[in-house]
């Protein structure tokens, strides 16, 4: 580790406030073919689950659903430092494992899926529409955690991912490219959250 990376981990122990016990980051499919991309990624999840995360997601945005398949494959071999559970455009079942990858989809796309489930629930009469709430959405989502930090690399706009889950997140844009990713880099996102005042939308 550099001095600075050391000073900044010794900044982030000594701060007052928490950790985000929940890190997400948004990359794409761009990013992943850069020499050296799967071993930022590799490095990324063990700085997080190091300073503070019990819970990470990555989000992969794809132009082409042909290189699904390829992603999953590749995201599924990561050496992580937790278990990892890895999502396709096309998947339902729930992703609950300390380490998420979603890829490709879309938050707009999981948000429709869960309200057509929840239709066709009410239409067959085993749940009534006074009972659907906030908790029953999110209960019909892949990816259900909300992220406490959400940092997004390259640019500063979103992608279309988590969009009920990030609601009440901190953003955290850097125009560092995620191929250029370093431990100094994290350290300042996290740095940064210690230093807001959470507002959950009040």
């Amino acid at each position: 580790m550099g001095a600075y990376d050391a000073y900044l981990a010794v900044r982030h122990r000594l701060h007052d406030a928490e950790p985000p016990s929940h890190v997400a980051v948004v990359i794409t499919e761009r990013d992943l073919l850069e020499q050296g991309a799967y071993d930022t990624l590799e490095r990324f999840l063990t700085w997080a689950i190091e300073y503070g995360a019990e819970r990470v997601t990555v989000m992969v945005s794809v132009l082409d659903e042909a290189v699904v398949s390829t992603l999953t494959r590749q995201l599924s071999d990561l050496d992580a430092p937790r278990e990892v559970a890895v999502r396709g455009p096309d998947d339902t079942e729930r992703a609950d494992a300390p380490i998420t990858i979603s890829i490709g989809l879309g938050g707009k796309r999981e948000f429709a899926d869960a309200v057509q489930e929840i239709a066709a629930d009410v239409d067959a009469g085993d749940l009534a529409p006074d009972e659907i709430d906030e908790a029953e959405i999110s209960d019909r989502l892949v990816f259900p955690a909300e992220p406490d930090l959400l940092i997004k690399t390259g640019a500063e706009r979103l992608s279309d991912f988590a969009i009920w889950q990030s609601v009440y997140s901190e953003l955290y844009f850097t125009d560092v490219n995620w191929r250029d990713f370093r431990k100094r880099d994290y350290l300042r996102a996290v740095l940064d959250y210690q230093n807001r005042q959470r507002r959950f939308g009040r």
